[in-house]
């Protein structure tokens, strides 16, 4: 269930209730989250391999300040070398990023994707549902790593594409996988590695976050799914059925499993009124396993909202969390 996507009859108070793209913060709970276990990935080969800014510098301006120690979500907008799409990306990186005992680490990313077209905007980068406040919280706790979260526009001319790269349309698909991780190893500390990539998506973004992983395991590890589609639905793929199922998240799994990994890690959030219920569950049940890690958070009352999903986002990301790379202290 894709929002947005009704007549235009439809007021705009009753579309801002879809797929998160309200407004409002609620509150949440994440007392009963534990802290993360010690991270055997910390020693494997000595030390992770740590991918310094290797440019071009984007120019960022300022969008939205997080914290009382300046930290702060930035924009800019980048060139996909790869996709040729342009489009803006906001970005965000947590407050030990600047602390001197993580000054020669990487940090772990996360892109976050939004319901909706998420265009011309990126709802996770503003103040509603304080993602970036979150995870600042929470890392410091202990309970999740503290990533670096990069969000992307995603459906530009409010059309959608499914995160996919859908003959002679806008190469969405490449954008989010080359050109996204690109901007983010030419401005930040990353991990050469897939233990340190990871997708978050709501809706829409759910289903380009599960494809997404699935498609290209060796580069991304995890991915947080709240109420997915969990197959491509786009009309712009008609006439195109082969590639419209080399996008297919049903295809994807079954051919991992088949090829017996490399294993992922896919965190599903759901709100127990959805009207994805069926299809997420049957999804959860006929296609993962084996390589295909799986956690469904089943939230009561839950609808289609990017409020229903933050009440387990602790969870959702202390759980990939833990299959993924941590920045590394000096000694």
């Amino acid at each position: 269930m894709k929002c947005l996507r009704w007549g235009a009859a439809v007021s705009a108070v009753a579309l801002g209730l879809l797929a998160g793209c309200g407004t409002g913060m609620d509150t949440v709970d994440a007392s009963s989250v534990p802290r993360l276990r010690a991270q055997p990935a910390d020693a494997v080969n000595g030390k992770p391999r740590v991918v310094p800014p290797r440019g071009p510098r984007s120019a960022f301006a300022p969008f939205r300040t997080t914290g009382d120690d300046g930290t702060q979500v930035v924009r800019t907008r980048w060139h996909g070398s790869k996709s040729g799409f342009t489009g803006d990306i906001w970005a965000w990186v947590p407050p030990q990023y600047h602390q001197a005992r993580y000054a020669k680490s990487g940090f772990p990313v996360l892109i976050a994707l939004p319901g909706a077209y998420g265009y011309p905007s990126n709802y996770w980068a503003g103040a509603s549902f304080a993602l970036q406040e979150r995870i600042a919280q929470w890392s410091q706790q202990g309970k999740t790593l503290p990533f670096i979260v990069v969000m992307p526009v995603l459906n530009p001319g409010k059309r959608y594409y499914d995160g996919s790269d859908i003959p002679g349309q806008p190469k969405m698909g490449t954008w989010l996988t080359e050109d996204v991780p690109d901007f983010a190893r030419a401005n930040f500390r990353t991990y050469a590695g897939r233990d340190g990539w990871a997708f978050m998506g709501s809706s829409s973004g759910g289903f380009a976050a599960l494809k997404a992983v699935l498609k290209q395991p060796e580069k991304f590890k995890a991915a947080v799914v709240n109420g997915p589609d969990t197959a491509p639905d786009s009309p712009l793929w008609r006439g195109h059925p082969a590639e419209m199922r080399a996008n297919d998240p049903r295809h994807l799994a079954r051919r991992l499993a088949e090829r017996q990994g490399p294993p992922v890690y896919l965190a599903f959030e759901l709100g127990s009124l959805e009207a994805a219920v069926p299809d997420v569950k049957a999804f959860v049940k006929d296609y993962t396993g084996g390589p295909v890690h799986s956690t469904l958070l089943e939230i009561p009352d839950g609808v289609h909202s990017a409020q229903t999903y933050m009440q387990r986002m602790a969870e959702s990301l202390h759980w990939i969390s833990e299959q993924m790379q941590g920045p590394v202290p000096s000694v």
